[in-house]
Parts: structure tokens; C-alpha cells; sequence
């Protein structure tokens, strides 16, 4: 018969410091490489049609694909120091 494991303290949320440096962290590369993926035929659009394209790629891959690993990879971590 094994003992009953006493509780873990449980991690809460990261804080909101935390959470604007991982998303930086996702959208900087993917920004900078959208720039150089859509410079080829871009080059000679409007600067904000440029943007709201880039943002349409850019900003669902982060919050669907990018920050979601990145902070399974904070928590893990985190829980790992505790």
C-alpha cells in the first residue's frame, strides 16, 4: 500500500510581464520573416496594406500555433523550479 501524495502547490497563471514577453518573443521572428517572405511581391504596396496582410498570416500563427508552445514550455519550466 503506498502513501497518499500530499497535494502540489499549484501554479498559477504567469504574470502579465511574462505573458507580453513570450508573445513578443512569438511575434518578432514571425514578423521579421513575413517581411522578407512577402518582400518579393510586395515591394511596391501601400506600407499599410502591407501590414494588414502580414498581420492576417502573422497573428493567427502566433495565437493558435506559437505562444500556445511557448508558454507549454514556460509552464514546464516553472513547475520544474517549484
Amino acid at each position: 500500500m503506498s502513501l497518499p501524495q500530499p497535494p502540489r502547490a499549484s501554479v498559477g497563471p504567469p504574470s502579465v510581464h511574462v505573458r507580453a514577453v513570450i508573445t513578443w518573443i512569438a511575434i518578432f521572428p514571425l514578423v521579421t520573416l513575413g517581411f522578407f517572405a512577402i518582400a518579393p511581391f510586395a515591394g511596391d504596396w501601400n506600407p499599410v496594406l502591407r501590414a494588414f496582410v502580414l498581420s492576417v498570416v502573422v497573428v493567427p500563427v502566433a495565437v493558435y500555433l506559437v505562444v500556445p508552445q511557448l508558454m507549454r514550455g514556460y509552464g514546464a519550466i516553472r513547475g520544474r523550479r517549484r
